[in-house]
Protein backbone atom coordinates (compact mmCIF):
# COMPACT_ATOMS: atom_id res chain seq x y z
CA UNK A 1 0.00 0.00 0.00
CA UNK A 2 1.41 3.68 -1.08
CA UNK A 3 0.84 5.66 2.39
CA UNK A 4 2.49 8.67 0.47
CA UNK A 5 -0.60 8.63 -1.15
CA UNK A 6 -2.72 8.81 1.81
CA UNK A 7 -3.92 12.31 2.38
CA UNK A 8 -5.44 14.32 5.43
CA UNK A 9 -9.46 14.63 5.92
CA UNK A 10 -9.77 18.18 4.68
CA UNK A 11 -11.72 19.06 8.02
CA UNK A 12 -8.03 18.32 9.51
CA UNK A 13 -6.06 20.59 6.84
CA UNK A 14 -8.42 23.39 7.46
CA UNK A 15 -7.85 22.99 11.28
CA UNK A 16 -4.51 22.87 10.93
CA UNK A 17 -4.68 25.92 8.40
CA UNK A 18 -6.90 27.76 11.09
CA UNK A 19 -4.03 26.64 13.93
CA UNK A 20 -1.29 28.30 11.79
CA UNK A 21 -2.96 31.47 11.41
CA UNK A 22 -3.97 32.01 14.99
CA UNK A 23 -0.42 31.01 16.30
CA UNK A 24 1.23 33.47 13.36
CA UNK A 25 -1.28 36.54 14.37
CA UNK A 26 -0.09 35.39 18.34
CA UNK A 27 3.55 35.48 17.21
CA UNK A 28 3.07 38.69 15.45
CA UNK A 29 1.12 40.10 18.38
CA UNK A 30 3.76 39.53 20.43
CA UNK A 31 7.16 40.18 18.34
CA UNK A 32 5.67 43.45 16.67
CA UNK A 33 6.22 45.65 20.05
CA UNK A 34 9.71 44.67 21.01
CA UNK A 35 10.75 44.94 17.41
CA UNK A 36 8.71 48.52 17.62
CA UNK A 37 10.95 48.91 20.72
CA UNK A 38 14.25 48.33 19.15
CA UNK A 39 13.42 50.35 16.30
CA UNK A 40 13.05 53.17 18.07
CA UNK A 41 15.56 53.22 19.84
CA UNK A 42 17.98 53.71 17.11
CA UNK A 43 15.52 56.00 15.13
CA UNK A 44 15.60 59.77 15.65
CA UNK A 45 13.88 61.50 17.89
CA UNK A 46 11.82 63.75 15.77
CA UNK A 47 10.91 60.29 13.75
CA UNK A 48 9.52 58.53 17.36
CA UNK A 49 7.91 62.06 18.02
CA UNK A 50 6.22 62.21 14.82
CA UNK A 51 5.30 58.37 14.70
CA UNK A 52 6.99 57.54 11.43
CA UNK A 53 8.83 54.50 13.55
CA UNK A 54 7.05 51.24 12.20
CA UNK A 55 9.01 48.33 11.88
CA UNK A 56 12.64 49.93 10.43
CA UNK A 57 14.72 52.71 12.11
CA UNK A 58 13.90 55.91 10.60
CA UNK A 59 16.92 58.15 10.68
CA UNK A 60 19.40 55.55 12.36
CA UNK A 61 21.42 56.91 15.78
CA UNK A 62 23.08 56.06 18.54
CA UNK A 63 21.93 58.63 20.28
CA UNK A 64 19.38 57.26 22.93
CA UNK A 65 22.04 54.81 23.94
CA UNK A 66 24.24 57.78 24.56
CA UNK A 67 22.15 59.68 26.59
CA UNK A 68 21.74 56.32 29.00
CA UNK A 69 25.72 56.06 29.08
CA UNK A 70 25.84 59.93 30.18
CA UNK A 71 22.78 59.25 33.25
CA UNK A 72 24.70 58.16 36.23
CA UNK A 73 22.00 56.13 38.16
CA UNK A 74 22.00 53.58 35.23
CA UNK A 75 25.63 51.68 35.65
CA UNK A 76 24.73 52.26 39.85
CA UNK A 77 21.40 50.74 38.95
CA UNK A 78 23.28 47.80 37.17
CA UNK A 79 25.71 46.85 39.90
CA UNK A 80 22.67 46.64 42.22
CA UNK A 81 20.69 44.81 40.28
CA UNK A 82 23.39 41.92 38.94
CA UNK A 83 23.97 41.86 43.13
CA UNK A 84 20.41 41.53 43.81
CA UNK A 85 20.35 38.90 41.20
CA UNK A 86 23.33 37.12 42.02
CA UNK A 87 22.64 36.59 45.44
CA UNK A 88 19.34 36.07 45.26
CA UNK A 89 19.05 33.38 43.08
CA UNK A 90 21.75 31.40 45.15
CA UNK A 91 19.89 31.82 47.98
CA UNK A 92 16.44 31.25 46.43
CA UNK A 93 17.67 27.83 44.76
CA UNK A 94 19.40 26.98 47.82
CA UNK A 95 16.71 27.44 49.76
CA UNK A 96 13.97 25.63 47.40
CA UNK A 97 16.39 22.78 47.43
CA UNK A 98 16.79 21.92 51.48
CA UNK A 99 12.77 21.97 51.38
CA UNK A 100 11.83 20.22 47.86
CA UNK A 101 13.93 17.26 48.61
CA UNK A 102 12.85 16.46 52.05
CA UNK A 103 9.41 16.95 50.80
CA UNK A 104 9.83 14.12 47.84
CA UNK A 105 10.85 11.34 50.08
CA UNK A 106 7.97 9.67 51.32
CA UNK A 107 10.05 7.88 54.72
CA UNK A 108 10.31 12.63 56.04
CA UNK A 109 7.73 12.53 58.72
CA UNK A 110 5.18 14.48 58.61
CA UNK A 111 5.70 15.23 55.09
CA UNK A 112 1.97 15.85 54.39
CA UNK A 113 1.32 18.33 56.59
CA UNK A 114 4.41 20.70 55.73
CA UNK A 115 2.89 20.19 52.09
CA UNK A 116 -0.28 21.44 53.59
CA UNK A 117 1.37 24.18 54.91
CA UNK A 118 3.04 25.07 51.59
CA UNK A 119 -0.34 25.40 49.84
CA UNK A 120 -1.96 27.59 52.47
CA UNK A 121 1.02 29.99 52.21
CA UNK A 122 0.82 30.37 48.79
CA UNK A 123 -3.40 30.77 48.93
CA UNK A 124 -3.07 32.92 51.37
CA UNK A 125 -0.82 36.09 52.54
CA UNK A 126 -1.25 38.40 55.57
CA UNK A 127 -1.11 41.85 53.15
CA UNK A 128 1.04 44.70 52.62
CA UNK A 129 1.08 45.56 55.86
CA UNK A 130 2.05 42.77 57.99
CA UNK A 131 5.24 42.04 55.37
CA UNK A 132 6.37 45.74 55.32
CA UNK A 133 6.04 45.33 59.55
CA UNK A 134 8.27 41.99 59.37
CA UNK A 135 10.84 43.01 57.21
CA UNK A 136 11.13 46.28 59.21
CA UNK A 137 11.21 44.32 62.45
CA UNK A 138 14.13 42.54 60.99
CA UNK A 139 16.08 45.53 60.42
CA UNK A 140 16.39 44.98 56.79
CA UNK A 141 14.97 48.60 55.83
CA UNK A 142 17.01 50.34 53.38
CA UNK A 143 19.47 47.57 53.41
CA UNK A 144 20.06 45.43 49.48
CA UNK A 145 18.97 42.63 51.99
CA UNK A 146 15.01 43.39 51.86
CA UNK A 147 15.47 43.13 48.47
CA UNK A 148 17.13 39.74 48.79
CA UNK A 149 15.67 37.57 51.42
CA UNK A 150 11.95 38.00 51.45
CA UNK A 151 11.07 37.00 48.14
CA UNK A 152 13.99 34.08 47.71
CA UNK A 153 11.26 31.65 49.03
CA UNK A 154 8.87 30.67 46.47
CA UNK A 155 5.90 27.76 47.54
CA UNK A 156 5.48 27.13 43.48
CA UNK A 157 9.54 26.25 43.40
CA UNK A 158 9.52 24.06 45.81
CA UNK A 159 6.23 22.27 44.59
CA UNK A 160 8.03 21.75 40.97
CA UNK A 161 11.29 20.72 42.41
CA UNK A 162 9.82 17.90 44.62
CA UNK A 163 7.63 16.50 42.26
CA UNK A 164 10.99 16.42 40.03
CA UNK A 165 13.22 14.92 42.72
CA UNK A 166 10.06 12.19 42.96
CA UNK A 167 9.77 11.18 39.79
CA UNK A 168 13.38 11.06 38.66
CA UNK A 169 15.33 10.39 42.02
CA UNK A 170 14.31 6.73 42.89
CA UNK A 171 13.89 4.96 46.30
CA UNK A 172 15.68 2.43 44.98
CA UNK A 173 19.34 4.86 44.55
CA UNK A 174 18.36 6.06 48.01
CA UNK A 175 18.37 2.68 49.48
CA UNK A 176 21.70 1.75 47.63
CA UNK A 177 23.47 4.51 48.97
CA UNK A 178 22.72 3.69 52.47
CA UNK A 179 23.55 0.29 52.29
CA UNK A 180 27.34 1.82 51.10
CA UNK A 181 27.09 4.55 53.99
CA UNK A 182 26.53 7.69 52.62
CA UNK A 183 24.63 10.09 54.57
CA UNK A 184 21.95 12.21 53.42
CA UNK A 185 24.22 15.61 52.82
CA UNK A 186 25.95 13.81 51.04
CA UNK A 187 23.22 12.04 48.49
CA UNK A 188 21.56 15.11 48.16
CA UNK A 189 25.11 16.97 47.16
CA UNK A 190 27.02 13.76 45.32
CA UNK A 191 23.52 12.23 43.44
CA UNK A 192 20.11 14.45 43.89
CA UNK A 193 21.92 17.65 42.69
CA UNK A 194 23.78 16.28 39.52
CA UNK A 195 21.31 14.30 38.37
CA UNK A 196 18.58 17.36 38.89
CA UNK A 197 20.43 19.31 36.30
CA UNK A 198 17.04 20.19 34.39
CA UNK A 199 15.03 21.77 37.57
CA UNK A 200 17.55 23.46 38.78
CA UNK A 201 18.06 25.41 35.32
CA UNK A 202 14.28 26.24 35.66
CA UNK A 203 14.54 26.90 39.15
CA UNK A 204 17.60 29.43 38.75
CA UNK A 205 15.54 30.69 35.11
CA UNK A 206 12.71 31.35 37.31
CA UNK A 207 14.47 33.26 40.38
CA UNK A 208 16.61 35.08 37.79
CA UNK A 209 14.02 37.08 35.94
CA UNK A 210 12.15 37.32 38.62
CA UNK A 211 14.60 39.42 40.80
CA UNK A 212 16.33 41.30 37.64
CA UNK A 213 12.33 42.49 37.05
CA UNK A 214 11.17 43.02 40.42
CA UNK A 215 10.99 46.44 41.60
CA UNK A 216 7.78 46.77 44.17
CA UNK A 217 10.13 45.33 46.63
CA UNK A 218 12.65 48.41 46.46
CA UNK A 219 9.96 50.87 45.44
CA UNK A 220 8.51 49.92 49.60
CA UNK A 221 11.92 49.08 51.46
CA UNK A 222 14.31 51.07 49.95
CA UNK A 223 14.91 55.29 50.32
CA UNK A 224 18.60 55.54 49.25
CA UNK A 225 19.09 55.91 45.39
CA UNK A 226 22.15 54.29 45.41
CA UNK A 227 20.55 51.14 46.53
CA UNK A 228 17.72 51.48 43.77
CA UNK A 229 17.84 48.37 41.09
CA UNK A 230 17.93 49.03 37.57
CA UNK A 231 13.92 48.79 37.05
CA UNK A 232 13.37 51.25 39.33
CA UNK A 233 15.39 53.86 38.03
CA UNK A 234 13.54 52.89 34.78
CA UNK A 235 10.20 53.04 36.46
CA UNK A 236 10.84 56.38 37.24
CA UNK A 237 12.27 57.42 33.23
CA UNK A 238 9.68 55.81 31.90
CA UNK A 239 6.29 56.85 34.79
CA UNK A 240 7.51 59.41 36.64
CA UNK A 241 9.93 60.86 33.68
CA UNK A 242 12.43 61.46 35.95
CA UNK A 243 15.48 62.19 34.63
CA UNK A 244 18.04 64.90 36.37
CA UNK A 245 19.87 66.37 34.11
CA UNK A 246 21.32 69.06 36.22
CA UNK A 247 24.07 65.86 37.31
CA UNK A 248 24.89 65.35 33.61
CA UNK A 249 26.92 68.72 33.28
CA UNK A 250 25.61 68.81 29.94
CA UNK A 251 26.28 72.20 27.92
CA UNK A 252 22.96 74.21 26.47
CA UNK A 253 22.76 72.61 23.17
CA UNK A 254 22.85 69.06 24.74
CA UNK A 255 20.46 70.17 27.37
CA UNK A 256 18.26 70.71 24.47
CA UNK A 257 18.85 68.22 22.32
CA UNK A 258 18.23 65.74 25.88
CA UNK A 259 14.59 67.55 26.36
CA UNK A 260 13.97 66.44 22.94
CA UNK A 261 14.96 62.73 23.34
CA UNK A 262 13.38 61.67 26.49
CA UNK A 263 10.82 59.38 24.37
CA UNK A 264 14.10 58.19 22.50
CA UNK A 265 15.55 57.46 26.29
CA UNK A 266 13.10 55.60 27.36
CA UNK A 267 13.17 52.95 24.60
CA UNK A 268 16.98 52.48 24.55
CA UNK A 269 16.74 51.89 28.30
CA UNK A 270 13.85 49.19 27.77
CA UNK A 271 16.71 47.41 25.21
CA UNK A 272 19.42 48.02 27.87
CA UNK A 273 17.53 46.51 30.71
CA UNK A 274 15.86 43.69 28.91
CA UNK A 275 19.42 42.58 27.32
CA UNK A 276 20.93 40.61 30.11
CA UNK A 277 17.88 38.74 30.15
CA UNK A 278 17.47 37.66 26.21
CA UNK A 279 21.22 36.34 26.94
CA UNK A 280 20.02 34.07 30.18
CA UNK A 281 17.22 32.27 28.27
CA UNK A 282 19.57 30.81 25.53
CA UNK A 283 21.90 29.58 28.30
CA UNK A 284 18.99 27.31 29.94
CA UNK A 285 17.07 26.34 27.11
CA UNK A 286 18.77 22.66 26.74
CA UNK A 287 16.86 22.29 30.15
CA UNK A 288 14.33 24.44 30.56
CA UNK A 289 11.68 22.56 28.54
CA UNK A 290 12.66 18.89 30.06
CA UNK A 291 12.41 20.47 33.69
CA UNK A 292 9.11 22.28 33.21
CA UNK A 293 7.35 19.36 31.96
CA UNK A 294 8.89 16.85 34.12
CA UNK A 295 8.63 18.76 37.39
CA UNK A 296 5.03 19.80 36.49
CA UNK A 297 3.56 15.86 36.25
CA UNK A 298 0.67 15.82 38.83
CA UNK A 299 1.77 12.98 41.58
Amino acid sequence: MNTSAIREPRGDRLFLLFLYIILSLIGISIAYPLIYILSSSFSSSNAVLSGDVWLWPVHPTLSGYKAVLLYPSIGTGYINSAVYTVLGTILSVSLTIMMAYPLSRKTFYGRRFFIWILLFAMLFSGGLIPYYLVVKSLGMINTMWSIIVPSAFNVFSVLVAKTFFQQNIPDELYEAAQIDGCSDIRFLLKMVIPLSKPVIAVLVLWSAVGSWNSYFNALIFLNHDDLYPLQLILRQILVLNNVNMQSMNLSPEMYQQFEDMKNLLKYSVIIVTSVPVLFLYPLAQKYFVQGVMIGSVKE
